[in-house]
């Protein structure tokens, strides 16, 4: 798919959007129509993902729907909902909805709180995720340390792509998270690691192809260099308290 192709493509995708505020959101103070359509890099198969915000609701939403051709992720909220995603996504690690808000395009009519927002969230993707520490740092490390033990012996083929395709995010996280940077789920864990390391995520890539044929041997000689980073294997002392509330009464 050629430029103008894409640039089409995005056109439609945003009058898609733009139905869908108008007719299935009545009273929708705003819209952001995200994507990867909207940013130019979508295909036939990309779907539309729509940020609605109406100045009140009992309780955020999401939903899916096809609307003009296109499959479309709605995320439905007011700005307190909104807001508490966002937060979320800064205490998690994950900048999913910040990414929406901060690269969708601005749909409805109260534009000037919708770019208000907008701001607030490219802001924050900007400052970069909180510094790893506590105890999802210590699952974390305790997690990689786990798999990549499980990748030491001799096992099938299968079994060591079983175990790659697990350990894949997890030293994701550890890698990108720990130099500072957001992490990604899915296809966006490749993507972020390209931006902030091209060499790097070629090696990360390259040995979980290998892995994922059933040779551990690089994708765990990985795991061992970026678990030296945060202080070697991590499983002697670990612990994790179950909540008080995990218990049931007959």
């Amino acid at each position: 798919m050629d430029d103008i192709q894409k640039h089409i493509l995005a056109e439609r995708a945003l009058t898609a959007a733009n139905r869908c505020v108008v007719g299935r959101y009545v009273g929708a103070a705003f819209a952001y129509a995200a994507g990867s359509i909207m940013r130019g890099e979508g295909t036939a198969f990309s779907d539309i993902d729509l940020v609605v915000v109406f100045p009140s609701l009992e309780r955020a939403w999401r939903e899916s729907f096809t609307e003009g051709g296109f499959p479309v992720e709605a995320f439905v909220h007011d700005p307190q909902t909104l807001a508490h995603y966002l937060h979320q996504d800064a205490d998690s690690g994950y900048p999913i909805m910040a990414n929406m808000v901060a690269t969708g395009r601005i749909l409805g009519s109260d534009i000037d709180s919708a770019r208000a927002i907008q701001t607030k969230a490219t802001e924050m993707l900007a400052a970069g995720p909180k510094p790893l520490g506590g105890p999802s740092y210590d699952m974390l490390r305790y997690q990689v340390t786990d798999l990549a033990d499980d990748l030491r012996g001799a096992r099938p083929p299968e079994e060591i792509a079983a175990i790659a395709a697990l350990l894949y995010q997890k030293l994701a996280d550890l890698i990108l998270l720990g130099r500072g940077a957001w992490a990604g789920r899915g296809k966006w864990a490749p993507r972020v690691m390209r931006k902030l390391d091209a060499q790097l995520a070629a090696e990360f890539d390259a040995a979980f192809i290998l892995a994922a044929a059933g040779d551990g041997a690089r994708f765990l000689a990985l795991a061992d260099r970026e678990l030296a980073v945060h202080g070697g294997r991590y499983f002697e002392g670990y612990r994790q308290n179950a909540p008080l509330e995990a218990r049931r009464r007959e």
